[in-house]
């Protein structure tokens, strides 16, 4: 799946009265080129942006899959090895992955479950800071 991963820094309201400039990274999946993303993105944001706003980077990432948990409070990044057999010969690939859990342990308990049907290896994951996954296909 491949996704364009936008860094914005903008004006939030991040307590009861004071604004702060905060920084996140958004994955719009579906956009069809990198202004398609970024508006996809300014208008998701749009209602809660007060003063400025900037894109700071925008780029293409691919993920072998994305496992969204609606109680998932975060994202996490894995790397998994995955190991085919073509023959005699074995073949090992690793690819990431992004799980959505409230924990690191929930993540790894997830993941596991949503891969136990592959034959493959958990080899790293850790907390992504990436906020939200966006569908620019409407």
């Amino acid at each position: 799946m491949i996704f364009h991963e936008i860094k914005v820094h903008y004006d939030r309201q991040t307590g009861e009265d004071n604004p702060g400039k905060v920084k996140e990274v958004y994955l719009v999946h579906g956009a069809v080129s990198f202004a398609d993303a970024e508006n996809c993105l300014l208008t998701e944001i749009k209602p809660f942006i007060f003063g400025d706003c900037e894109v700071q980077n925008c780029k293409r990432s691919q993920y072998f899959e994305v496992f969204p948990n609606e109680g998932g409070a975060f994202w996490y990044k894995a790397r998994v090895e995955m190991i085919t057999i073509d023959g005699e010969k074995e073949t090992r690939k690793n690819v990431p992955v992004l799980v959505q859990a409230n924990t690191l342990d929930d993540a790894v308990f997830a993941l596991k479950q949503a891969l136990k049907s592959y034959d493959c290896e958990l080899i790293s994951i850790a907390k992504s800071p990436v906020v939200d996954i966006l569908n620019a296909v409407q």
